[in-house]
C-alpha cells in the first residue's frame, strides 16, 4: 500500500477482487444489480442483469390476482396520493422538449405529427396544414375526415392553452 503518495492511483482504489452478484436466471453470467421482487409485498429479491430485469419486467402485473374493484380501488387510491405531484409540475424551471410537458401534451403533438420539443410556431403550422387537408368544406359529407378535424382541433386547444399557461407563468 502507498497510502495515496504519491498518487499513483486514486483514494480508495485498491487490488482486492470486487465481489459482483451474477444474473439469476438460469445460463446467465451477466452481473446481477437489478433487484426484482419475488412476489408482491416480499422482502425477497431476484437480481437480474438489465437483459433479464426487462424480461421479467414486461410480464409483472401489479394488479394479478385482485378482483376487478380492489384493482380500481387501488389504481384510485394510488392516482389520489400521487396528486400532488402532478399538480405540482407547473413549478418547475424546465421548458419543453425536456420532460415538462403534459401527457395531454404529448398526445396533442403526436395526433399533429410532431415531436416533443416543437415550439408553438411549429405547432400552428402543422395544425393548420393537418385542418386544410381534413377540413369539412374540403371534404363534405365525410364522416372520417370531419372526426380527424376534431381530434386535429382538440389538440390544437390543448398545446394552445399549455402555450398560454407557458407565458402567463413568464
Amino acid at each position: 500500500m502507498d497510502w495515496g503518495f504519491p498518487r499513483w492511483r486514486g483514494y480508495g482504489s485498491s487490488q482486492e477482487a470486487a465481489n459482483v452478484r451474477i444474473c439469476d436466471r438460469h445460463g446467465c453470467n451477466e452481473p446481477g444489480d437489478c433487484p426484482a421482487p419475488k412476489a408482491p409485498n416480499s422482502r425477497e429479491r431476484w437480481y437480474f442483469c438489465q437483459k433479464h430485469a426487462a424480461e421479467y419486467n414486461s410480464k409483472w402485473d401489479y394488479f394479478e390476482g385482485l378482483e376487478k374493484a380492489e384493482a380500481a380501488e387501488r389504481a384510485r387510491a394510488e392516482q389520489a396520493e400521487s396528486a400532488g405531484y402532478a399538480e405540482a409540475s407547473h413549478y418547475g424551471w424546465a421548458g419543453s422538449g425536456d420532460g415538462s410537458r403534459s401527457a395531454d401534451e404529448m398526445r396533442a403533438l403526436e395526433v399533429l405529427g410532431l415531436e416533443s420539443d416543437a415550439d408553438f410556431a411549429a405547432i400552428k403550422k402543422a395544425y393548420r396544414a393537418r385542418a386544410k387537408l381534413v377540413h369539412p368544406d374540403v371534404k363534405p359529407g365525410d364522416a372520417e375526415a370531419a372526426k380527424q378535424f376534431q381530434a386535429i382541433q382538440l389538440a390544437y386547444e390543448v398545446l394552445r392553452a399549455a402555450e398560454e399557461r407557458r407565458e402567463w407563468r413568464g
